[in-house]
């Protein structure tokens, strides 16, 4: 607590935290909990309550807009400490989702795909699961949602895949990749005007990024890819189309410590790309206002303008860890991202 008997925004996210895990647990049992007051906007940087009051566990995550209603997929990082060959640490806690028809106010529709207890699983709460991002594919009719599958010590380097016929899941894995032999890691997908849809990663040990062509269910990479940005260090890939173009907001490899935004834009979405100056302007434009890029919602029911979705880490104690959203707007042919202090859908 400050000085003036305020509490501070990290023992506020703290409390909720330490809150949201039984409440998770309250859901699957069927029991209710107390609805919160409702919501009509967001202070960036703080963590983001749901419907009950509990903190929003969807980090590093994606939006899904379908059938009128955006579903937010995200990291779950609370988990109990478990012993790792000696070592504690906090465990996995697989993939969260939320529903809402404003971009304000989220209803928790649980743990969407859970981890598993066996060693040798893809899914293990020992291993790595970060960046889940969820796409529709109107032919099958399937959710396909694609990931970042690592071991601790990130050598494994695959991208995952699951499906659901529901976008509130439950979702079922199916594998992962290393698309067309190459590493995979920090990822996202991505649907162009024609349909075809892309899985985007951080390869050859982040020093290059690669777009890879999916198969026409989306399931797997087709074996037509380009690699990007080569020796540039990019992570945190995410893309929108607008006026007809593709662009990109990413980030340098920093780990968890915040730096300055990259972007770029192309007609193709295979390219070429053209790489941009930062597009965030302003006082902490340097360092991202202290956020990295997850994900671009595009112009929608709840909101007129695209938004750039933004983690802000908390490394410590990651389930504290706060949301960023800010509108994006084009200025001589560039992205243009200037900080509020509030985040509210622009009707």
């Amino acid at each position: 607590m400050s000085q003036d008997g305020r509490i501070s925004r990290r023992t506020f996210c703290q409390s909720v935290g330490l809150l949201a895990g039984a409440a998770i647990a309250a859901r699957a049992s069927g029991q209710t909990t107390t609805k919160a007051t409702p919501m009509t906007g967001h202070t960036n940087g703080d963590c983001w309550l749901d419907q009950t009051g509990q903190s929003l566990q969807a980090h590093g995550g994606g939006m899904l807009l379908h059938d009128g209603a955006y579903y937010w997929y995200g990291e779950n990082r609370i988990a109990p400490e478990r012993d790792f060959n000696g070592t504690k640490r906090h465990a996995g806690g697989g993939v969260a989702c939320y529903r809402s028809t404003d971009l304000v106010s989220w209803k928790s529709l649980g743990v969407v795909l859970a981890c598993s207890e066996d060693p040798q699983h893809d899914l293990y709460f020992g291993k790595v699961l970060e960046r889940p991002k969820v796409i529709y594919n109107t032919g099958t009719k399937k959710f396909v949602m694609w990931m970042h599958i690592d071991t601790p010590n990130y050598g494994f380097a695959r991208a995952g895949v699951a499906i659901a016929d529901d976008p509130a899941g439950p979702f079922q894995y199916l594998t992962s990749y290393r698309p067309n032999n190459f590493m995979s890691r920090d990822q996202t997908v991505f649907i162009d005007r024609e349909g075809s849809a892309y899985q985007i990663g951080s390869s050859d040990e982040n020093a290059t990024g690669m777009i890879s062509l999916l198969t026409d269910d989306y399931l797997k990479p087709s074996g037509k890819f380009v690699k990007v940005f080569e020796n540039r260090q990019m992570e945190a890939f995410s893309f929108v189309e607008h006026d007809g173009k593709y662009w990109m907001i990413a980030s340098g490899c920093t780990g968890w410590k915040p730096n300055k935004a990259r972007s770029a834009v192309a007609d193709s979405f295979m390219g070429p790309w053209h790489e941009l100056p930062n597009p965030c302007v302003g006082d902490g434009a340097e360092q991202t206002f202290g956020g990295q890029s997850a994900f671009i919602i595009p112009p929608g029911p709840a909101n007129r303008i695209p938004i750039a979705m933004f983690d802000i880490w908390r490394p410590k104690d990651l389930k504290t860890s706060g949301y960023m959203w800010l509108p994006i707007a084009w200025e001589q042919q560039k992205m243009v991202i200037r900080h509020r202090a509030t985040w509210r859908p622009i009707a």
